[in-house]
């Protein structure tokens, strides 16, 4: 039987910053070789990830994605224990990765390989990592799902394994998730000496006032799956260090966290639409550039919810909450190939100087996915 709480540990100590996670993979693909599953590595543009798939090409499937990168460490003076050391110490494992993913990976990798030396499926088991989550995401699991889709290699129905509990085990699934866009908006207007304003055209005043319009009103009241969305000015600027002078420009960075009453074409279109208003009301000429890092999505409850359901609550005697809230993960990704859930550990140490993650949740969390996959292929 594998022991994930080792395996974490040995993860951890492959100190894998995105995206220099290849040393992370390799050890992955040593573990996960041997017990018959066929590997392959997808890198793209210099980002390393690994494919790994036992049993027959087009067989039924199930998946499980995640990632190995990590976030830099800091000062590793204001660690308890190395942030790399993979420390087994006070019932935790510490270290960056602990928590956010390398536990999350090494409990269904080790899942994964108990299950089919074990108990060998009629169907195939797919580990889809990368070492660009935490980054850019463009060359990551999206490079894996364009190789899947030119090589004919598909999941029916996947679990991210990112942390999802807030307190404790079994307390939530996350289905869906909110989705993500970033508005960059400039504002060109005249400059001039503050003393003489009707010589100027500042475009402060037009950026304010289109600010305002944004941040009057709510979104959307929610729906059915979602809370309401939300829209935050993240930062305002003009450069300007001089108090008597009209600045000819200033910038603003707006962030809005969206469900499935939207879509980024429609919040894109809505934005530019209030944008030409200001710029007809004002005279100042106004720009918004958009980038949308996901949408939302949501899958909905039915037998594959379920089933991971039932065995959360076995597992932990908890009934979790089926939500969409947070940020943005792979599963953004992941849901234009197939149904998508996600379900880890807990997730009170991710990102922190001292990230651990108590050793008996890791084994928790490997025998929930063991019994998930028993359960898909009886």
């Amino acid at each position: 039987m594998m022991n994930p709480a080792d395996l974490t540990a040995r993860l951890i100590r492959c100190p894998s910053v995105t995206p220099d996670a290849g040393a992370a993979l390799e050890l992955l693909r040593s573990v996960l070789e041997p017990a018959g599953f066929d590997c392959r590595r997808v890198d793209r543009n210099g980002v390393p990830n690994l494919y790994a798939r036992w049993g027959a090409r087009g067989a039924r499937s199930f998946g499980f994605n995640g990632h190995v990168d990590v976030v830099p460490p800091g000062d590793p003076a204001g660690w308890t224990h190395p942030p790399f050391s993979g420390a087994l110490a006070d019932g935790m494992i510490w270290g960056r990765g602990a928590t956010d993913m390398k536990s999350g990976v090494a409990a269904f990798v080790a899942a994964a390989v108990d299950f089919v030396t074990l108990t060998p499926p009629d169907g195939a088991v797919i580990l889809t990592i990368t070492g660009d989550e935490e980054g850019p995401s463009r060359d990551g699991t999206l490079a894996i799902l364009d190789w899947m889709a030119q090589a004919g290699e598909r999941m029916d129905v996947c679990i991210v394994g990112e942390p999802s509990n807030p307190e404790a085990m079994g307390e939530m699934i996350k289905i869906g998730r909110r989705g993500s866009l970033t508005a960059q908006i400039t504002a060109i207007g005249r400059q001039g000496h503050a003393a003489y304003p009707h010589r100027a055209l500042n475009p402060l005043h037009a950026l304010v006032r289109l600010l305002g319009d944004l941040t009057a009103r709510p979104l959307d009241e929610g729906t059915a799956h979602f809370d309401p969305s939300g829209l935050q000015v993240t930062t305002v600027d003009c450069g300007n260090p001089a108090s008597n002078v009209i600045p000819e420009r200033a910038t603003a960075t707006v962030n809005i966290r969206f469900n499935d009453a939207h879509t980024g074409d429609s919040l894109t279109a809505m934005l530019r639409e209030r944008a030409a208003a200001v710029e007809t009301e004002t005279g100042v000429r106004i720009g918004v550039a958009v980038t949308v890092s996901g949408e939302s999505f949501v899958t909905e409850p039915g037998p594959f919810v379920d089933l991971v359901a039932s065995v959360v609550t076995e597992h932990t005697g908890r009934v979790p909450v089926l939500s969409t809230s947070g940020g943005t993960s792979d599963a953004r990704f992941v849901k234009d190939h197939c149904p998508v859930v996600e379900f880890g550990l807990v997730g009170a140490y991710m990102h922190q100087v001292d990230e651990r993650v108590p050793v008996e949740q890791v084994h928790q969390l490997k025998a929930i996915y063991h019994s998930i996959l028993q359960r898909f292929f009886a």
